[in-house]
């Protein structure tokens, strides 16, 4: 729901016909939201927005005259509001969906290659989720609005919780897990940004879509002293180096002599996400135990609460995000409430604690 308790009103900018009438479609079917207009360029969607006050804008990136990015960052200057790129961006066009998310979009969703509504429908949970986000995104203080999506899967599904025993032992290099959703791309590289290269390997999971987790990797690495990649199966962790799950599969470590490898897996959604971070969190609950650190940042939704209990379980030491620092405090909310976190601590604070406990 809106802040005042009322269905999310979304305004729907975008220069197709069709995919304005798919797109109210999805939204109008689900009940918390209401879809109050469409316009088909920046000119109408600023009338628009005067008229109607809608709580959330979904915003296409290729428009005629004014495109999307331009339209984003008058808007953030001039009236800001929760945004969601819903944009046909290549792995080639990435770079201008991270840039979207720079400017303060909340979620960028990436439109599908197939014909439009059979591609469409088939990404409506996400457009749906990130609708109500963005939604939760302007609040100061989320609360009780907490919005928790339907699960489908959880990491039973990917990975056993109580595995075989490991004959080789396991392993006992220090390893830091990170999990984050919604706003976490900005969390994440004030995190990394931070941190020297002296750092134990880092494994990380930040729900998003395929094709931009390969950039994305590259603008992290460019702005830390780390190096920072795009995960590959298979590979071995090393120290001073970031490992980023790429989109669309869930990514899991496993014993490799004293440290660890990278294990990547396209199994089923768990907690409507693929990349997963209780995925993730449990691998390292069972490999790393109380040699790992677990950091879960700014995200809608519960992914990572469960596995973060887990790593607590065995011994690892946990930190979440605060709510006045997250852009949504709903991952970190839930972890807290079941009991997964030892810390709570702001984002700028967050980077210090992994040099203290690891030096």
């Amino acid at each position: 729901m809106s802040p005042s308790g009322n269905k999310i009103k979304v305004l729907i900018i975008d220069d197709s016909a069709l995919v304005r009438r798919v797109m109210a479609d999805i939204l109008s079917a689900d009940s918390m939201i209401e879809v109050v207009g469409t316009a088909p360029d920046a000119q109408i969607a600023t009338r628009q927005i005067r008229k109607l006050e809608p709580d959330v804008l979904t915003l296409d990136i290729m428009m005629p005259g004014m495109d999307g990015l331009e339209y984003l960052e008058r808007l953030m200057k001039s009236h800001p509001m929760p945004v969601v790129m819903v944009s046909a961006l290549t792995q080639k066009g990435a770079p201008d969906a991270l840039r979207a998310l720079e400017l303060g979009a909340i979620e960028v969703i990436g439109k599908p290659h197939t014909t439009v509504r059979e591609g469409m429908e088939e990404i409506s949970i996400s457009i749906v989720d990130a609708v109500k986000a963005a939604a939760q995104a302007k609040l100061k203080k989320v609360g009780d609005l907490f919005l928790k999506s339907p699960e489908k899967y959880t990491a039973d599904a990917i990975i056993p919780k109580n595995p075989p025993r490991h004959l080789g032992g396991h392993a006992i290099d220090p390893l830091i897990a990170i999990g984050a959703s919604t706003g976490g791309t900005e969390a994440i590289l004030a995190v990394l940004s931070k941190l020297p290269v002296s750092m134990p390997g880092i494994v990380v999971v930040q729900h998003m879509p395929g094709s931009f987790t390969k950039s994305f990797a590259e603008r992290l690495d460019r702005n830390s002293k780390l190096t920072v990649v795009e995960a590959t199966n298979g590979e071995a962790v090393k120290a001073g180096k970031v490992y980023l799950a790429p989109g669309e599969q869930h990514m899991l470590v496993e014993s490799l002599n004293r440290g660890y490898r990278i294990r990547l897996n396209d199994g089923p959604l768990v907690c409507r996400h693929r990349p997963s971070v209780d995925v993730l969190f449990r691998s390292v609950a069972q490999e790393a135990r109380h040699h790992a650190l677990g950091v879960i940042l700014t995200g809608m939704g519960d992914d990572g609460a469960q596995g973060m209990l887990e790593m607590r379980e065995t011994g690892a030491f946990n930190v979440a995000q605060d709510e006045s620092s997250c852009v949504v405090y709903g991952m970190p909310k839930v972890a807290l409430a079941k009991g997964g976190v030892d810390q709570v601590l702001n984002l700028e604070d967050i980077s210090e604690l992994l040099v203290q406990k690891t030096h």
